[in-house]
């Protein structure tokens, strides 16, 4: 995988949708979706707000240091924080690490509306014609099917050998069995 170098803040738009850096009255709205069990059904638990701002504090300082990551995400018309979608390394070791992965978590009220497909698509984009990425993967609970259906709309293919067990959860875990998904580069 090649050395990604991205110096400058990446903070992509679509027609509704504002990916962008996280301010501190994203951290209100983004602890209420992290409290919600239905939103973090496919989470080993629901996140305390100490939790839901370490996450946050963890995912600027990425964006920081490389111009890119998990974006907060706003709806362009009313500025309202919808949740997180982008970039990220992922922290464990699996057949597929090291990589770049995409992901999103959404509050429960912006479901069913196409945003996490649409602000997906953006952080590809960025991931391949500003990253110069080959390959971006995406892996969640293998009972998460809301969001595989994301994953196969944005072009992204599932290989069941690509399965596995995530390294961080217990054996036994309901959610440990695991699904990744891959896309490549468009060629052309």
């Amino acid at each position: 995988m090649p050395e990604l170098i991205e110096p400058q803040l990446v903070e992509p738009e679509t027609e509704r949708l504002r990916l962008r850096r996280w301010r501190p009255e994203d951290r209100e709205p983004f602890a209420a979706l992290n409290a919600d069990p239905v939103v973090m059904e496919h989470f080993p638990a629901v996140l305390t707000r100490e939790q839901s701002d370490a996450t946050v504090n963890r995912i600027e300082a990425a964006i920081a240091g490389q111009g890119w990551g998990l974006w907060a995400t706003e709806v362009r018309e009313t500025k309202e924080f919808i949740g997180f979608v982008g970039l990220a390394r992922p922290s464990f070791e699996a057949h597929f690490t090291p990589a770049i992965e995409i992901g999103w978590r959404l509050a429960r009220p912006f479901w069913g509306h196409g945003f996490a497909t649409e602000a997906a698509r953006a952080a590809l984009d960025v991931g391949f014609d500003r990253l110069g990425l080959d390959e971006i993967v995406s892996f969640t609970a293998a009972s998460n099917l809301r969001s595989q259906a994301v994953m196969r709309r944005i072009g992204m293919t599932h290989d069941p050998a690509d399965d596995f067990d995530h390294p961080r959860l217990p054996e036994g875990h309901p959610i440990r069995p695991h699904v990744l998904y891959r896309i490549r580069r468009p060629r052309g």
